[in-house]
């Protein structure tokens, strides 16, 4: 059912824009895992609104959204120092707002007041107030001692009091500012006069037309900043004429921007704890380290706290499938949390699509990439060489064959199992050819395994 929910929210978003199918999908990536989002595009590409649409369907969040410059100061994003939690006898309006019984007597002398007005003759009601004014003010004296002269900041509002933030432009942020941002995007966390507070911000979400030249001295501050986003995205123009008609024919029919599909706050918490419980094999672990070094030799830079970090959105993008436990498919969806500069995408998106789209194909190809690399080596020795040569590589085709027999026992579907035996029957012709170059007779791969195994 929460499932159902979240894709309602995904499909009802995709139809409000054009060609918005992966920024969405990332979008509900980072809420699922609690990661942060950037997004790269020109103007006018949707990049804010698809934010936005998506956002405003999490009903009870409480939502934070400023365009950011040069001239943001802290107190725009984080709060303002409550001047009176600093005055002797004052008490914080923070304070003040939280304590219930300090609102509660508030409302029963609003209400003598009311009766009052209503009828100033009434003495009972004149009592009543006069009463509560002074019951009212004795407690406030006991929250100024209990509370006053603590430094505290007025956060409603701000980062410090949202679920989800948007902060667009946010490489535009004077430079005082990173230290506090660099704490709440990866922490969590906001420190202002000594006192520290957490942030129950999900997700922070930014989007920008462009990006900053790292290599450059003067924008290289700002690479703390960029890394934690974990999750990016690059949009583009619309490709596609019937896409852009569906949205026009979508605005034109008057039922443009209707919100029909949401969930709650309550709600997203309990994907959370879904998400969560997906397993993660371990064989899922192996086949993203091969990912990792492939990349690494792709020359593509990859973190160890990036890799150490996968679990989340990898979990997400399994339950956002309908999985048990998190399969090599779903590690697809790590296009947009592995790359660094929008020019490695493509790159990302092979080695994933080649390791992960079907991982036992690619293993397969590998196991009979090294038995054709031995075949060539034992063709190309000399002739009177030939039978010390053969010794060597039956020795190599039966350790093969017991990694081939790994494979074949990993094989889950009708096509995985057919392609390992037809990566069977191709080391055993290879085997054929090798023993027959040296007429002997061949003996099959799993008898070749018993025999070496006993040696």
């Amino acid at each position: 059912m929460l499932r159902d929910k979240m894709l309602a929210v995904m499909e009802e978003v995709n139809s409000e824009a054009a060609e918005r199918h992966e920024l969405v999908q990332t979008i509900a990536l980072a809420l699922l895992s609690g990661s942060n989002l950037f997004i790269l595009g020109a103007p006018g590409q949707a990049k804010s609104f698809v934010v936005n649409e998506f956002r405003k369907r999490i009903t009870g969040a409480k939502q934070f959204e400023r365009l950011l410059s040069r001239q943001t100061d802290e107190e725009a994003l984080f709060g303002r120092l409550d001047l009176a939690s600093l005055i002797p006898g004052a008490v914080p309006a923070q304070v003040l707002e939280q304590d219930g019984t300090y609102r509660m007597l508030r409302q029963e002398l609003a209400q003598a007041a009311e009766d009052f007005r209503a009828d100033p003759t009434d003495n009972a009601a004149a009592t009543r107030m006069q009463a509560l004014i002074e019951k009212l003010e004795q407690y406030r004296k006991g929250l100024s001692l209990l509370h006053g002269g603590t430094p505290m900041t007025i956060t409603a509002g701000k980062i410090p009091d949202a679920h989800i933030c948007f902060l667009d432009e946010i490489f535009k942020a004077a430079d005082g500012l990173l230290n506090s941002l660099l704490t709440a995007l990866n922490e969590r966390r906001y420190t202002n006069e000594g006192v520290t507070v957490d942030i129950p911000v999900i997700s922070f979400f930014s989007a920008s037309n462009e990006m900053p030249n790292f290599r450059n001295k003067e924008e290289q501050i700002l690479a703390p900043l960029y890394d934690r986003f974990q999750l990016r995205v690059v949009t583009k123009d619309v490709q596609e004429r019937t896409s852009r008609l569906a949205v026009l024919r979508n605005k034109q029919g008057g039922h443009f921007g209707e919100v029909k599909a949401t969930f709650s706050l309550d709600e997203l918490y309990a994907m959370q704890a879904q998400v969560k419980l997906i397993s993660v094999p371990e064989a899922v672990n192996e086949l993203m380290d091969d990912v990792l070094c492939e990349l690494r030799r792709e020359g593509i830079t990859v973190s160890d706290r990036t890799f150490f970090g996968y679990g989340p959105v990898a979990q997400a993008a399994a339950w956002l499938a309908g999985h048990a436990e998190v399969q090599s498919e779903d590690l697809l969806q790590l296009k947009n949390y592995l790359w660094n500069e929008p020019a490695e995408i493509e790159k990302v998106q092979a080695v994933l699509t080649r390791l992960c789209d079907d991982p036992l194909r690619t293993r397969l190809e590998e196991l009979l990439a090294k038995a054709k690399d031995a075949s060539g080596a034992f063709n190309d020795a000399p002739d009177g060489q030939k039978a010390r040569a053969l010794v060597q590589l039956r020795a190599g085709f039966a350790a093969l064959y017991r990694e081939w027999q790994t494979l074949d026992t990993a094989a889950q579907t009708d096509d995985q199992r057919r392609q390992a035996g037809d990566a069977l029957a191709a080391l055993e012709e290879l085997n054929r050819r090798a023993h027959e170059a040296c007429s002997f007779t061949p003996s099959p791969l799993a008898q070749l395994a018993v025999l070496q195994s006993a040696a």
